[in-house]
């Protein structure tokens, strides 16, 4: 529950804020396949399923979120969040004050949601990554992705890399 909470709260302050964009070098499209968000988590595969993978672009306060999920069917997910969003791009998460882009894996516990387990980036002042969005369109977002993650309970740390999303809104 503790976990759920944090990833909560990440989410509102994320929502509220605006971002700005590191540069317009947008980069690869990555290797997901259509309707998926993929990547390695400390090395091993992961694959979303595209009944449970999502978009979302909303505005508000005169700023544009753009926000992707993918789970798997074992409840493993990641989200990745980009706050001030102002189109294709490399947008650094974290950094200093800049946590309106962020990002998490997730390794939920249906059974018993108490056992589930977040990691979030950023988790200090440093750049923990990025979202690099090659493509979107009314229908469609694509890019690629890395990040290093933290668990406030237990400080492991997982590493996201070669990941790449193409999801429909």
């Amino acid at each position: 529950m503790k976990n759920f909470k944090h990833i909560l709260i990440a989410v509102f302050v994320s929502l509220a804020f605006v971002a700005c964009k590191s540069d317009d070098d947008a980069g690869e499209d990555g290797d997901a396949g259509a309707g998926t968000v993929a990547a390695k988590v400390s090395g091993s595969n992961f694959t979303s399923n595209s009944d449970f993978t999502v978009a979302t672009q909303t505005q508000g306060g005169g700023s544009t979120t753009v926000r992707v999920q993918g789970s798997d069917n074992s409840g493993k997910g990641i989200v990745l969040m980009i706050g001030g969003f102002e189109g294709t791009g490399t947008y650094e998460i974290g950094g200093g004050a800049n946590i309106f882009v962020n990002a998490s894996y997730v390794e939920a516990n249906a059974s018993n949601p108490q056992d589930s387990q977040a990691w979030q980036a950023p988790y200090d002042d440093t750049v923990a990554g990025e979202i690099n969005v090659t493509e979107i369109n009314e229908t469609r977002v694509k890019g690629t992705f890395f990040f290093d993650a933290k668990n406030s309970n237990d400080d492991s740390v997982k590493m996201i890399t070669e990941g790449s999303f193409d999801v429909e809104f």
